[in-house]
């Protein structure tokens, strides 16, 4: 059985995204496309409802081509402790309240037993100084949370 990867908004955003002019995003763009070419066939994509919905706003022709790479990923349906979990890691941990949705998919991803969480959002998900807030509240509530990394983090050899 492959490790399972939850695919978080971020992913599907850059991989489609027109070419940036911007140093940092045309790099993450690369990785990412990058990742997505050579690296994905290792594991079991995974996304929720969550993502569906931030892929399907903004612009339409952009949303039509997140959610088209969407189409090749499995939906997990976001269980009610999902949602649980998601407010407690703001309500008692390291999230503020605007990242809400940043905790659902943090929560969907640990209570759905993932492996891997990945995201370009560093600011709220993929940051190191949140991380053991995010893992304590996680195992007390009985779950394992999943390593949240970048596809740069997962690239392999």
């Amino acid at each position: 059985m492959a490790p399972k990867v939850y695919i978080e908004t971020t992913i599907v955003s850059y991989l489609t995204a027109n070419p940036s002019a911007d140093v940092i995003k045309a790099a993450h763009q690369k990785v990412t496309k990058e990742w997505w070419n050579k690296q994905r066939r290792h594991f079991d994509l995974f996304a929720s409802e969550f993502v569906t919905v931030e892929a399907a706003a903004g612009n339409p022709t952009m949303a039509k081509r997140r959610l088209r790479i969407l189409n090749e990923v499995q939906l997990i349906a976001v269980q009610p402790v999902a949602i649980e979990l998601g407010r407690t890691l703001v309500r008692r941990g390291p999230l503020p309240a605007k990242a809400e949705i940043d905790a659902f998919h943090i929560a969907v991803a640990a209570t759905s037993g993932m492996n891997y969480l990945l995201t370009w959002n560093c600011k709220h998900i993929a940051n190191a100084q949140m991380q053991d807030g995010i893992g304590k509240i996680c195992r007390a509530l009985g779950f394992e949370p999943p390593r949240i990394c970048t596809p740069e983090e997962l690239m392999g050899e």
